[in-house]
């Protein structure tokens, strides 16, 4: 302040009011020192200006790290703050993927109080939270439960997924479910086994195995099924990186895709359009999800009543890696 005081020809005092848009200054008066701040690149401290006023007007996106996942989220939520009065802070734990169960609590204290007004957390491992402001969870591991949640159709989507292999004529159909310990997989495997006993087909248990829904785990798993005697003709991976993965280790194995064997993911995250070949899939809308989120985030603060729970739906994206079994 003082630097901007001197610059402008004014008391530090004035400088203060101005920057937090007191009355007694004359509109001249405030349209010099709004300049001198801009031209010497000034902002305001969020620390300083909370304890002030109790508000920062920054809301938190919290992720385990930074993916395609959470990436997509991030676009929809970055539209979505846009002319809403708020500024977006994203922020990452840095413990990465399989991050230890309360991640999201270490980054809620270290953000929570002068940082941010509230948060959205991205695929929380826990959701009870206690920091005095409003949280919105987008896909927790446990589920929709007593915290406000984002998230969309998983068990419908697999069904969708596993109803169009059947629909070209797949039978022995292998699943690459994610992480045991999240929803979206239990969900993602019941939706595939609930279309083939619709199917009346047969599940060969050897053909569900658990891909963990990163490229590196997913790889393991994928060599194991395609190692087999009588190896799947198709398979439904968890997730979009799983699925990516597969095809890979199908291409190091001299199994063509989708010749000898069909893939499909779940996501639509960017990357499934651009691989060889393009990947179906089934798609989650990402950046609608993020953008709900921080909606349902903005209208809590602002005490506005909504349900707590919103779920989006899924839908197949037909492209290249799939065909009839031949």
């Amino acid at each position: 302040m003082s630097d901007v005081a001197r610059t402008a020809g004014v008391s530090v005092a004035t400088v203060s009011k101005v920057v937090n848009g007191r009355y007694g200054v004359a509109q001249a008066t405030v349209e010099r020192v709004e300049q001198v701040i801009r031209d010497l690149g000034y902002e305001a401290s969020l620390g300083a200006q909370s304890l002030r006023s109790h508000r920062t007007n920054v809301l938190g996106i919290l992720v385990a790290e930074f993916e395609p996942f959470s990436t997509e989220l991030l676009k929809g939520a970055s539209r979505e703050v846009a002319g809403s009065g708020y500024q977006l802070l994203a922020y990452s734990s840095g413990d990465g993927e399989g991050a230890a169960v309360g991640w999201e609590r270490r980054s809620l204290a270290r953000l929570s109080g002068t940082l941010i007004d509230g948060a959205v957390i991205v695929t929380p491992t826990v959701v009870e939270t206690k920091h005095g402001f409003h949280v919105v969870a987008v896909d927790p591991h446990t589920g929709p439960s007593g915290l406000p949640t984002v998230d969309s159709d998983n068990f419908a989507g697999a069904v969708l997924a596993t109803n169009y292999l059947l629909s070209l004529g797949h039978r022995r159909i292998g699943h690459m479910s994610g992480r045991p310990d999240l929803e979206s997989a239990r969900l993602r495997e019941a939706g595939f086994r609930r279309a083939m006993a619709d199917a009346g087909v047969p599940v060969d248990e050897r053909l569900v195995r658990v891909g963990g829904y990163r490229i590196e785990s997913a790889a393991g798993t994928a060599a194991e099924l395609l190692g087999l005697a009588d190896r799947p003709t198709a398979i439904f991976a968890g997730n979009d990186l799983s699925a990516i993965s597969t095809m890979d280790v199908a291409r190091r194995m001299g199994i063509g895709v989708p010749d000898d064997l069909s893939v499909i993911g779940f996501d639509n995250v960017p990357e499934s359009a651009l691989v060889d070949p393009p990947l179906t899939t089934i798609s989650q809308p990402l950046q609608s999800m993020g953008a709900e989120a921080l909606r349902l985030l903005i209208d809590l603060i602002a005490g506005v009543e909504r349900d707590s729970h919103i779920r989006l739906p899924t839908e197949l994206v037909v492209r290249s890696s799939c065909r009839p079994c031949r």
